[in-house]
Parts: C-alpha cells; sequence; structure tokens
C-alpha cells in the first residue's frame, strides 16, 4: 500500500541535466524517483548526493527504466504506486545524433523517435490515471529550441521534440479541468554530455548551466499557485550558437 508521501519522477537522470534535475530536488528535501537506462550512473549520482550531507528530509530513489520500453515504464510505474504518490513528471529523458538527414539510418531514426517522443508519450500515459483521479498534477517536458528554430543536422531529433511539442499542447487543453499543469521547458544550447567532446571544447563558454536551468524548472515546481506557465524558452545570454 502507498503512503501519501509525494513523489517527483525524473526520467533521464543519471548524467546532465536530469542528474542536476535531481540534486536541486532533493537539496529542496522532495522525494525523488529518479530512472535512466545507466544504473551503474544513477548509483554514482545517489552517493554524490548522499555525500552532499543535505540538511533535509530529502529522499532519492533510483531504478533502470528505458523509457523507449512500454513495460519498463509501467514497471517503474509500478514501483512510484508503492512508495507514494506521483504528483510531478519530469520528461527530460533523450538523446540525438548530429547527422544531415542523408546519413541517418533508419535504425538511428527510429531510435530517436522511440526514446524522444514515444518514451515521452509511455510516461504521459502511464501517470495521467493517477493524476485525473487525484486532479492534481504537473508534468514538465524538456523539449528544445529545435521547435522554435531551424538547425540543420539535426532532422530526426526535431521532428521528435516537434512531434512532442504537438502532443502535450494539445494533452494540456484536455486535462485543465483536471487540474493537471503542463509545462513545455524550451532549452537552448546547455553543456551536457549530449555534445561531442570537439563541440563542448569549442563552445561550452557559450552555453548555459544544467544547473541553472534545474534551478528554473524547480522554482516552477515549488512555487505552483493559479496560474500554470505553459511554456518557458531559456537561451544562453548570447544566442543560439
Amino acid at each position: 500500500m502507498s503512503s501519501n508521501k509525494e513523489i517527483i519522477w525524473i526520467t533521464g537522470a543519471s548524467s546532465g541535466l536530469g542528474a542536476e534535475l535531481t540534486k536541486e530536488f532533493c537539496r529542496r528535501g522532495a522525494l525523488v524517483f529518479a530512472t535512466a537506462r545507466r544504473f551503474e550512473a544513477l548509483e554514482d549520482l545517489k552517493l554524490q548526493i548522499d555525500n552532499l550531507d543535505l540538511n533535509n528530509d530529502y529522499n532519492l530513489i533510483i531504478k533502470k527504466c528505458d523509457v523507449s520500453s512500454n513495460d519498463d515504464v509501467s514497471e517503474s510505474l509500478k514501483s512510484i504506486s508503492e512508495k507514494g504518490n506521483l504528483v510531478c513528471l519530469i520528461n527530460n529523458a533523450g538523446i540525438t545524433s548530429f547527422k544531415r538527414a542523408e546519413e541517418n539510418t533508419i535504425e538511428e531514426i527510429e531510435e530517436i523517435i522511440q526514446t524522444n517522443l514515444l518514451g515521452s508519450i509511455y510516461t504521459i500515459k502511464s501517470v495521467l490515471p493517477e493524476m485525473i483521479s487525484r486532479k492534481k498534477g504537473i508534468i514538465f517536458n524538456l523539449l528544445s529550441v529545435v521547435t522554435k528554430k531551424i538547425f540543420t543536422n539535426s532532422s530526426a531529433y526535431s521532428a521528435s521534440k516537434v512531434g512532442l511539442m504537438g502532443y502535450v499542447n494539445v494533452l494540456r487543453e484536455e486535462v485543465r479541468k483536471y487540474n493537471i499543469k503542463i509545462v513545455n521547458i524550451i532549452p537552448g544550447a546547455t553543456d551536457t554530455s549530449i555534445w561531442s567532446k570537439e563541440m563542448i571544447e569549442k563552445y561550452s563558454s557559450l552555453m548555459m548551466r544544467p544547473e541553472e536551468i534545474a534551478n528554473q524548472i524547480a522554482e516552477i515546481y515549488f512555487n505552483q499557485n493559479s496560474i500554470v506557465i505553459e511554456e518557458i524558452v531559456m537561451r544562453p545570454i548570447g544566442g543560439d550558437l
């Protein structure tokens, strides 16, 4: 039987923005359910957070989950339900390839769409029944500035993110009556491992810091009221790369 503890589910939590989101929500005393494909990296993250010696009642639960597998997603939700009430989903898991459309293999395209688009839909579909029943919930979707601007060498990634934006924008209108908030976070270039080593070495100083984005998302969550911030675009102060 689940307790009445409120749980935040963060996908793609093993590195980059997902790891920083996990740290930030733990710093603020939340009960975080962090999932990713790489369980060893999640174990390392948990050790890092434990070593922060935070002076609060945070709790971190980690579980291996590949969001591209609906079975994995369903198993994760089952684990969450045993621990408490899911009130927040942060759809952060995502992959990309920096190739021209003519160079992308069908397998690469399928993997990107399956993870970024269908994976997010799987998690949303899994959490909606409980949120609707409780008439309470907030879903953050980590999109990208590719939804606002054309970038070459990102056709499959753009298709996945633009597709997800279309899905969640319709969803928002359908779930307003249940007091469920849909928040789209649209970041520009951010210093994470999604970029190649060469790109990081060349452009890191011009990119946003993932911990700063994590802080902004946490602010939205912990300062909720009668409004919903439907979309927030974040770019490096110098603009797009």
